[in-house]
């Protein structure tokens, strides 16, 4: 069972291990807006851990991204031939590639509107531009590259497949890009205000969000486990 959790020669083991950490923040960050009594003394710095959730995002989609531009040549302890190691390539017809390329500049938006969160004082046009835009075009870029990903399993546009762990990993992750995206949808700040919390509602799909993908990362870890020692998937 060991060496299903503990892999740390295989790349997709990080990727895995350092997306579940950005998940496990971001879950953390809606606890603490959803529930201050839980932790008083931290809840007023609940954006704060959003950003902090959203840097071993975007080094974990940084490392597929790294993956998938060196597809076939790439090993943790050095490359499988004498070609230079491409550090983002550029593939858009192969559709592995593009989906990392996508998941990358979503995980860089949400650097960037989780760190506008954090500065106070902000009216309700300043929130929509620097934090509800950099939210929404994020979860977009998330949610297609969550279904490249999905098609890319199933080798179609839609396929049910429970059998298979990599399409369990793929379906988890493309619900918690479509919380994401029910989540920047409700994050929006009207002027005037609306009539309902819509704060509460978006908060709840982002640790919904969030619970998908810290599930699906770690079922990566037992999925490279399965994998031959040395080979990347």
């Amino acid at each position: 069972m060991l060496r299903y959790l503990w892999a740390p020669g295989q790349l997709n083991w990080w990727i895995g291990t350092v997306f579940a950490l950005g998940a496990a923040l971001f879950m953390a960050g809606c606890v603490l807006v959803l529930s201050p009594g839980l932790a008083p003394g931290w809840s007023a710095n609940a954006n704060a851990v959003f950003f902090a959730g959203s840097i071993p995002f975007t080094s974990a989609a940084y490392l597929q991204l790294f993956q998938a531009a060196n597809a076939g040549e790439f090993k943790l302890h050095g490359a499988t031939d004498k070609r230079r190691l491409c550090f983002f390539g550029w593939r858009p017809r192969e559709i592995g590639w593009l989906g990392c390329a996508l998941q990358f500049v979503g995980t860089l938006l949400f650097n960037l509107n989780t760190f506008d969160a954090m500065i106070p004082g902000l009216n309700w046009f300043q929130l929509d531009l620097l934090i509800w835009i950099p939210d929404m075009a994020g979860s977009v870029f998330f949610l297609l590259s969550g279904y490249l990903a999905f098609i890319e399993t199933c080798h179609k546009h839609w396929a049910w497949k429970p059998a298979e762990l990599s399409w369990w990993i793929t379906f988890i992750n493309l619900l918690g890009c479509v919380a994401f995206m029910i989540a920047a949808v409700f994050a929006f700040v009207p002027a005037p205000p609306a009539g309902f919390d819509g704060t509460t509602i978006g908060t709840g799909f982002t640790l919904i969000g969030g619970a998908c993908f810290f599930i699906g990362s770690l079922l990566m870890l037992p999925e490279v486990g399965r994998a031959k020692p040395g080979t990347q998937r």
